[in-house]
């Protein structure tokens, strides 16, 4: 703009030379609208706009200076301010864009992760000697910065404690990791959201063999433990069976069954002729009760 000021004010000045010269009025008409022209160039040239919601930072051949805020500033023709937005920006990490991570096993993770990061305005001259535009920002100093403390926080974690039981702690520690690193830098960093963390292929399978085989140890465990249990109830029946056996033969005298026999002649006296015969090997043998109604 300033250029093109000049350039007017030296077209305004040839016009108005050649125009009183030549005594034609079109000339020195041409040269005062010129000469307007470039004083208005010049004027727009000297003021810079800083729109809501920005700041900016004035640099004067090669040197920075105190960032300004929104709105109208006058500054020297040869400033040039270069902008940076305030409001929050969104880093997704996910698609093509996803955190490839490894865990403390070796195993391959894939870790979506959003970023809610703003420039602080105090600090915008910082942030443009760091990487020159609002651009740059993100790509040189959020992205990489993220992704480095993304992959050593997964780094300290187990496959399963990645994917499952420790997910919370483990976004805590990179939303904290974070903001520590970049706001000395002027970034403002309000969330991180670790949105999902899958397993690779690979290590999908490993994981999936590795709970068939928990299933089926805990399968063989358990019928282990059925058949023990049922061999324990079988020694406690035979047991009871032997010991209720020992107390029967105890109490199985010559005796008792003489006595027995006894009952049961008289038993089969009331409906059928019966005798009695000694049993045993001697004549004082148990009697047998024969019933003589039967061939």
């Amino acid at each position: 703009m300033f250029v093109l000021s000049i350039v007017l004010l030296i077209a305004a000045v040839v016009l108005f030379l050649v125009g009183r010269h030549q005594e034609v009025t079109g000339w020195k008409v041409g040269a005062a609208l010129s000469g307007v022209a470039g004083l208005l160039a010049a004027t727009f040239a000297c003021v810079h706009v800083v729109s809501a919601y920005e700041v900016g930072v004035p640099v004067t051949f090669g040197k920075t200076g105190t960032p300004l805020t929104s709105g109208v500033h006058f500054k020297s023709p040869f400033t040039d301010v270069t902008s940076f937005s305030t409001r929050p920006v969104d880093l997704d990490l996910n698609g093509k864009d996803v955190v490839e991570v490894r865990s403390s096993q070796g195993g391959v993770l894939y870790a979506d992760v959003t970023i809610k990061w703003a420039v602080v305005p105090a600090k915008a001259v910082e942030l443009y000697r760091l990487a020159g535009s609002e651009e740059a920002v993100e790509q040189r100093l959020v992205l990489p910065d993220a992704r480095e403390i993304i992959r050593n926080v997964f780094a300290k974690h187990t496959s399963e404690e990645g994917y499952a039981s420790a997910r919370e702690q483990i976004g805590s520690q990179i939303a904290d990791l974070v903001k520590e690193r970049l706001a000395p830098r002027g970034i403002d960093v309000t969330t991180v959201n670790l949105r999902n963390v899958r397993p690779s292929d690979k290590l999908q399978d490993q994981i999936d063999k590795k709970i068939q085989q928990e299933q089926a140890t805990e399968r063989a465990t358990e019928a282990a433990r059925t058949a023990k249990a049922e061999a324990e109830r079988k020694r406690i029946e035979a047991e009871g069976i032997a010991a209720a056996n020992k107390i029967i033969e105890r109490s199985l005298s010559d005796k008792v069954l003489y006595n027995q026999c006894l009952e049961a002649y008289k038993e089969a006296a009331k409906a059928n002729p019966v005798y009695a015969v000694p049993c045993g090997t001697d004549a004082n043998g148990t009697p047998v009760i024969v019933d003589s109604g039967k061939r």
